[in-house]
């Protein structure tokens, strides 16, 4: 029977243990030669004996399968003695018992060989398994290399795509400050524009009161001058009348006229004079009045103004409009100017 390397190194192993046991030659080729025999099913002979102990010469494993064999076939032997059977039924008794025994051992060497090829051909297919699996772990180690791999690959990935998202948290919360305080801005700038849309509202009220007063000023003064005009264009009128007849009586030779005439010259002049005043003082009042309406238009820009202005940080801000805010431009519609009043 063939012997495998597993076999051979069991061999190996059990032989060093018996070699411990029985430092004698002759009593370790014996024990050698009982353990291959019974224990292995292999027949032992001095060459095979002497490749496993290699002790002693050639002669030692020789001389020791002899006596194996001997004892072997000694105590094989059976001895039926009975006093009752004759010697030669004794005897064949004996032999036939032996043969039957022999005939055991050897059924049981064959099964024993069955068993031990059964068993090395499951070891052959165990060991190809384990060629099989071991093929199976190195591919698995390799696909579990690039599995580590593509792992950390991964996870430096997951490691950038969280620090990236650190940073996008940290710059959302950033812009998320600047837009508190831009909506804080928004809100001081609609309110401030609320208090400026109420100041020139009252401003405006103002003005226009003003303005209204100045142009009833200016009508009733328009009105006063221009009687008073007519009264001193009719007076003035009369004066001509007066001063020509009498410069017709003064050139007819009186000379006791000349002193009225004079004096009506400088009544005439006078009132030329209080005419120009009173032109004068008319032109004042509309000089103001336009000053008043130039005012009110300069104060409609101002508020045009801070509405663009309130647009503009809102397109830059980026802020949706709020109600508020619209309710604050419906509310600050620029006011109609009030007809200016036409000079006469």
């Amino acid at each position: 029977m063939d012997s495998s390397p597993a076999l051979e190194a069991q061999l190996q192993a059990e032989i060093d243990q018996l070699r411990a046991q029985f430092p004698r030659t002759q009593d370790l080729y014996r024990e050698v030669c009982v353990l291959l025999f019974f224990r292995h099913g292999i027949t032992p002979t001095a060459n095979r004996l002497y490749q496993l102990v290699k002790k002693g010469s050639m002669n030692a494993p020789a001389e020791a399968l002899a006596r194996f064999w001997a004892t072997l076939r000694e105590k094989s032997r059976v001895r039926i003695e009975h006093p009752d059977l004759p010697v030669e039924l004794q005897s064949a008794t004996g032999e036939l018992a032996a043969a039957l025994w022999m005939r055991a051992v050897d059924m049981a060497q064959d099964q024993l060989a069955t068993a031990q090829l059964e068993a090395q051909r499951s070891v052959a297919d165990a060991q190809a398994q384990q060629t099989r699996a071991e093929a199976e772990r190195d591919q698995l180690r390799q696909e579990l290399t690039g599995s580590a791999a593509a792992l950390e690959g991964a996870q430096n990935r997951i490691t950038e795509l969280d620090q990236a998202l650190v940073v996008s948290v940290a710059a959302a919360s950033t812009l998320q400050d600047q837009l508190g305080l831009a909506q804080q801005g928004e809100q001081q700038l609609l309110q401030a524009l609320e208090t400026a849309r109420r100041d020139f509202a009252s401003e405006l009220d103002k003005l226009r009161a003003d303005g209204r007063l100045a142009q009833e000023r200016l009508k009733a003064a328009e009105t006063r001058a221009l009687l008073e005009i007519d009264r001193e264009r009719q007076a003035t009128g009369r004066l001509r009348k007066e001063l020509d007849t009498a410069t017709r009586k003064t050139e007819q030779g009186s000379v006791r006229h000349r002193d009225d005439v004079e004096k009506l010259q400088a009544q005439v002049g006078n009132l030329r004079q209080q005419v120009g005043v009173l032109e004068g003082k008319l032109d004042a009042l509309r000089t103001e009045n336009a000053r008043y309406i130039d005012e009110a238009a300069k104060a409609r820009d101002q508020r045009d103004q801070l509405a663009v202005s309130l647009a503009n940080a809102n397109a830059k801000q980026k802020v949706p409009k709020t109600k508020q805010t619209a309710g604050v431009r419906a509310d600050s519609a620029p006011v109609r100017k009030s007809p200016r009043t036409k000079k006469p």
